[in-house]
């Protein structure tokens, strides 16, 4: 029944993202920043959690997942260290996942040769 869970609630989010990017004038780039912004923003107020014990990937892997790791990383850490917190906190949740991103992005671009269209 979990996988069914990550399922529907994952694919649901990146249906309502296709469905933005189809039907509205929103730029691809503005429908993932509107993403973060939204799990960032529920994730303060405590509302992205709930989804995220139903869940689990599918609510942390879509972009609004990383919005509420910014999120969650800076209220652990404002917790621990006050207000330094603000500006350590979301790059410590998220460090991890953005160096992958980067080291994997880098060593695709070594192994691949991009071409023009």
């Amino acid at each position: 029944m979990q996988y069914l869970n990550v399922f529907w609630v994952g694919g649901l989010l990146c249906a309502i993202g296709q469905i933005l990017i189809d039907k509205t004038k929103l730029t691809p780039a503005r429908i993932l920043v509107a993403y973060v912004v939204a799990g960032a923003f529920l994730a303060g107020f405590g509302l992205y959690e709930p989804l995220v014990q139903y869940a689990k990937a599918g609510a942390t892997v879509p972009l609004t997942g990383f919005g509420y790791s910014l999120a969650k990383g800076v209220i652990n850490e404002v917790d621990k260290l006050g207000f330094i917190g603000i500006f350590t906190g979301g790059l410590t949740a998220t460090s991890a996942g953005i160096a992958a991103a980067m080291f994997f992005g880098y060593f695709c671009a070594l192994i691949f040769n991009s071409k023009e269209k």
